[in-house]
């Protein structure tokens, strides 16, 4: 039916190359491109012979990338790269007249801010070219962004509060390690929390608000609010939505290393002088750190990601939890990743798919509360991510 690309050849890219493969009737020809060729030969070593073809690519360059998804004849792209490549892979995607998706939104290297601004600044570009974007196509943002439209098309007249719950309660054996990218995981754990109240948006100091929540097939976990960006379209897209906030869970160890680390500097982003050369500090702790791919095998335990929306059904109130719980090790046996990888990659390949088929369609940039959930519901219960939806007393 339709070639795709995929550029970035990690835990995450793996899943997406592993699930295309899997999905051959929508995805004929499976081509992976990163920077490191040995990453993508890896990955492909993983599946039949023939399965994927790989390319090496430099994605911060919009020609060379541009180049590529001519040379292979991509139908779509599929970035799971680095948050700061979005833009240049958009750029080659709208010289090359192709459709893009990513699973997280852009972020500038010198600047630890998430934001959508300038993605969403190149919908008309976009509507140009006759191409779609698809923003967030991953679990938070993306599987939770279409939670919460499936609560407000099935279950509400109106939704007051969202809260998005996400608990990792897998154990690698490592006292310090991240589940995916650790500059990226550190410096969005490290950063000031914020969430959404009245209208406006409200800053705290990291970790400052935390509750504990009873996971279901986990159990009770301290959970701390952080800024997430799904709640930057969310707050756009859903009706009579009074406040948003964001909680993760975090283990008494990860969060005595990483606060140690932050008051030495270690997370620091501006270069500093070593020995006579510039470096920068979470830089070189990545380098330290254990690779996330190596991960999989050793991790056990589960993850549970949902969100608890509250709100307003036929003039009466409603509180509802829409959830999700992977399990590590099944994840690995499934693809050689574990679940944190796994509920990333496989709603990317999801929102490709959709986007292919055209149950999800129009030209410009859109994120993905921004169609109808029902088809994409239906996929995560196929695909390897059944949810489970529970009323709770309002």
């Amino acid at each position: 039916m339709a070639t795709v690309l995929i550029i970035g050849a990690g835990g995450v890219g793996r899943v997406v190359t592993h699930k295309c493969v899997m999905n051959s009737d929508t995805f004929t020809k499976v081509v992976l491109a990163s920077r490191r060729l040995q990453s993508c030969r890896t990955i492909a070593e993983e599946l039949p012979d023939g399965a994927v073809e790989i390319e090496q690519v430099d994605a911060d360059n919009t020609d060379e990338t541009a180049a590529l998804i001519e040379k292979v004849g991509a139908d779509i792209v599929i970035n799971v790269a680095l948050p700061y490549q979005d833009l240049s892979i958009m750029d080659a995607c709208v010289k090359a007249g192709v459709d893009y998706l990513d699973t997280a939104n852009y972020e500038h290297p010198d600047e630890a801010k998430f934001e959508y601004k300038e993605q969403w600044a190149r919908d008309d570009t976009f509507k140009e070219a006759g191409i779609m974007g698809l923003l967030g196509s991953g679990f938070d943002p993306g599987v939770t962004n279409v939670f919460c439209a499936y609560a407000q098309k099935h279950y509400f007249d109106e939704i007051h509060t969202i809260d998005i719950l996400d608990c990792n309660a897998g154990d690698h054996g490592y006292p310090f390690a991240t589940n995916f990218n650790p500059e990226i995981n550190l410096r969005e754990v490290s950063a000031k929390g914020r969430y959404w109240e009245a209208g406006e948006w409200k800053e705290t100091e990291p970790m400052q608000i935390h509750m504990t929540w009873d996971y279901p097939e986990i159990g009770p976990k301290e959970s701390y609010l952080l800024y997430h960006e799904e709640m930057e379209s969310l707050v756009k897209h859903i009706k009579g939505l009074k406040r948003i906030r964001f909680f993760m869970t975090f283990g008494e160890s990860y969060l005595m290393h990483m606060k140690a680390l932050e008051n030495v500097g270690m997370l620091g982003i501006e270069p500093v002088e070593h020995q006579g050369c510039k470096i920068v500090p979470i830089e070189f702790l990545k380098t330290l750190l254990p690779d996330p791919a190596s991960l999989g095998p050793r991790t056990k335990g589960k993850t549970n990601i949902g969100i608890v929306a509250e709100g307003i059904k036929d003039g009466k109130k409603r509180k509802i939890y829409l959830y999700q719980v992977s399990d590590h090790e099944k994840c690995y046996a499934e693809v050689k990743s574990q679940a944190v990888s796994y509920t990333t990659g496989v709603p990317a390949m999801i929102g490709a798919k959709l986007m292919l088929e055209k149950k999800w369609y129009r030209p410009g940039v859109w994120n993905m509360e921004q169609f109808d959930p029902d088809p994409f519901m239906e996929e995560l219960n196929v695909q390897g991510l059944p949810w489970k939806i529970r009323e709770l007393e309002a």
